[in-house]
């Protein structure tokens, strides 16, 4: 019998939790870290927060950026090579560059970044356009729908 790992679509995607949570829960499938870690989490009813681990990288190493439904966080650490004091023994921090990509489900927009701690938080919101919004139908008494006539608006 096969399996399918939806691992890689649950990582890269904001706004389907229900979704993929409901099919990780039917699979029983665990997400495997990559590089660099990062968390996704609902911080509100229409609201998530991703949090990168960006280690060693100051602000002007990363970007992000928004293209159509596709979140893309690129870190890109400058050597600096005039401030080299010592020969390094061991390097176990990271500094290779990046690049990660989300889709963003419908509607999602990235309301702001802030950088602290060696994290890097992406906020986003689902803003639903009212047009799209569920919406309830009165039900005329007499049988006949109500038309509303421009004159009586």
């Amino acid at each position: 019998m096969r399996t399918f790992d939806l691992a890689p679509l649950y990582r890269s995607t904001v706004g389907f939790d229900r979704l993929f949570s409901m099919l990780d829960n039917a699979a029983g499938l665990d997400a495997a870290p990559g590089y660099p870690p990062y968390n996704i989490e609902r911080t509100g009813e229409n609201a998530y927060r991703i949090s990168v681990a960006v280690a060693g990288f100051a602000e002007s190493d990363l970007s992000i950026e928004t293209k159509e439904s596709t979140l893309t966080i690129r870190g890109d650490k400058q050597e600096k090579t005039s401030e080299k004091q010592g020969e390094v023994l061991y390097q176990g921090i990271a500094a290779r560059a990046f690049e990660r990509r989300f889709q963003l489900a419908d509607y999602v927009q990235v309301t702001g970044a802030q950088l602290s701690n060696g994290l890097l938080h992406v906020d986003l919101v689902r803003e639903i356009p009212e047009a799209k919004k569920p919406r309830q139908i009165p039900i005329g008494g007499n049988g006949q729908a109500q038309v509303l006539s421009a004159k009586a608006a």
